[in-house]
């Protein structure tokens, strides 16, 4: 099955690349485990400034939780309540580093979660957003997205779980700019260095202050403890069951 993650060092970034080509990168949980073992290598690694996190190849970023895991179609997840995809966003939101995601292609559900954990977003014009988890019957971005794009417009998106454009993305602030597909991990990396340049310990002060000042700790533990309620209930299990036959057929 090879590598689910491939970890590369470019000058002082580590490069994250999502590998799962043959489920657009979505995150079961040994994709999962290997994303919080790369962060924690890259925070105990002095020579580390900054993590840029992407998808292998052109056609996908993350295209969220794995469906036949979650499901329960395939087995590997480690707690019912929490879905894998979730223990990875949650490790990116803990990262002291700065981060900066190159979005490719498909960013969908816990792909956009992780995306929004990020510091900086940047996008292929190719790329594709959707926040489902109203459709699932989860909680998915409500308390991060709205310090990004307003309540208003994390409102539209969160609730009516309808598919948007990189245009749409850059323009109510989800993305920071938007590259040709083969432009952008260059410009990622071009980014990275020119953080990497500065000082270090004022970079990640600066990125724990922001974080202070604009994320609510009491809306993501709420977030968090909504879908431990919803998670496996009657509805929520049907309609999860539901998309997943649409999408995989299984």
């Amino acid at each position: 099955m090879g590598e689910v993650l491939r970890t590369r060092r470019e000058g002082a970034a580590l490069v994250l690349e999502l590998n799962r080509p043959e489920r657009h990168h979505a995150i079961n949980a040994a994709l999962a485990d290997a994303l919080i073992a790369a962060f924690d290598m890259a925070e105990a690694d002095d020579d580390v400034r900054v993590v840029v996190v992407s998808g292998a190849g052109e056609r996908a970023f993350c295209a969220g939780q794995d469906m036949l895991e979650a499901s329960g179609v395939e087995a590997g997840a480690r707690d019912a309540k929490v879905s894998s995809a979730m223990f990875a966003v949650e490790r990116v939101e803990r990262c002291r580093l700065p981060v900066i995601a190159a979005v490719n292609g498909y960013c969908f559900g816990g792909g956009a979660a992780l995306a929004i954990a990020c510091d900086i977003r940047l996008g292929a014009h190719t790329a594709s957003f959707r926040l489902p988890g109203a459709e699932y019957g989860l909680v998915v971005g409500a308390a991060a997205l709205p310090r990004l794009v307003g309540a208003a417009k994390a409102k539209e998106l969160i609730f009516t779980a309808r598919r948007f454009d990189a245009a749409e993305a850059l323009a109510c602030g989800l993305l920071n700019a938007v590259h040709e597909p083969a432009a952008l991990l260059p410009a990622a990396l071009d980014m990275a260095a020119a953080i990497a340049a500065n000082s270090p310990r004022a970079v990640q002060e600066s990125k724990r202050i922001i974080d202070r000042a604009t994320l609510v700790e009491a809306a993501c533990e709420a977030e968090r403890a909504i879908n431990r309620e919803l998670r496996g209930s009657t509805e929520q299990s049907a309609r999860f069951r539901d998309a997943t036959r649409r999408v995989t057929g299984r």
